[in-house]
């Protein structure tokens, strides 16, 4: 286990409870010694982990910190399957696989989706993509870890998913404070109105599933409300809260999206156009 932070210490829990002799290692040596009291073994360095054991996962703070200690592992990493679960955006888990190739090692990308105190648990998931070969190898040891998935040979796709996927978290923990600074403005405690908030995203939330299909589709025709009216909607929710004071630093940005699509000539066209506002198209 290279890695000891939260999510790191966590895994090395799980696998120890799972009966697999487990060797840790982490650049601050000192997090190491409740995992070594519960029966983990030591490592002097990265490069020694990775000789010990077949199975080699990583879980770093960022993709940065990967780069550095995989630079010091060298040839300690052939013949070793190696499973990152650090962080980071397609690109980065793309030139880990090449390094690893380079290196006469397999590679295995996992977004884990889960908070560390549920590693391990029912409520724990784990998306992979990279090598195949890894990921049947080593599925039961892997599986203690969360539900895993295999995504495809593309090491940057489970990555890519979990981004997407963090991306719309953050947007409607976006959605949410705004909706709580409006509240509070008007008198109406955060606690009263989440319940409120909860009711109707939960009766939204299958609409998503219709605008994915417009989107994989390239098809907006909608008979339903369309961008004008979701622009108006947006300027009068921006209108209220001017007059509440309160600013719309998450909102405003899907409004000027609106309003760019709506000055394309796509007024009549589904919400889920404004998809193509922001680029990236395959």
């Amino acid at each position: 286990m290279i890695g000891l932070g939260n999510l790191g210490r966590a895994a090395a829990r799980v696998l120890l409870r799972g009966g697999h002799p487990t060797t840790v290692w982490n650049r601050s040596a000192d997090k190491a010694a409740d995992l070594v009291s519960a029966g983990a073994t030591p490592a002097p360095t990265a490069a020694d982990a990775f000789a010990a054991s077949p199975l080699v996962v990583v879980a770093l703070l960022d993709p940065s910190v990967v780069r550095d200690v995989l630079a010091d592992v060298g040839d300690a990493a052939r013949g070793r399957a190696v499973v990152n679960l650090t962080s980071g955006g397609p690109e980065d888990a793309r030139a880990h696989a090449d390094w690893a190739a380079e290196h006469g090692a397999d590679y295995l990308h996992g977004a884990v989706y889960a908070v560390p105190q549920t590693l391990g648990t029912e409520d724990s998931s784990v998306s992979y993509s990279g090598s195949a070969r890894v990921h049947e190898d080593w599925r039961a040891v892997l599986d203690l870890l969360g539900k895993g998935s295999f995504l495809g040979a593309d090491a940057g796709r489970a990555s890519a998913f979990d981004v997407a996927v963090l991306a719309g978290m953050y947007g409607m923990l976006g959605g949410f404070l705004h909706a709580a600074a409006m509240g509070r403005a008007a008198g109406i405690d955060a606690a009263e109105l989440t319940p409120a908030l909860v009711s109707w995203l939960t009766g939204l939330f299958p609409a998503l599933h219709g605008f994915a299909g417009e989107i994989d589709r390239g098809d907006y025709t909608t008979e339903e409300s369309g961008l004008d009216m979701n622009r108006a909607g947006l300027a009068t929710i921006l209108r209220a809260g001017e007059s509440l004071g309160v600013a719309a630093p998450t909102l405003r940005p899907l409004k000027d999206l609106v309003d760019r699509q709506v000055a394309e000539g796509h007024g009549a066209a589904s919400l889920a156009r404004v998809v193509e506002s922001f680029g990236g198209g395959a």
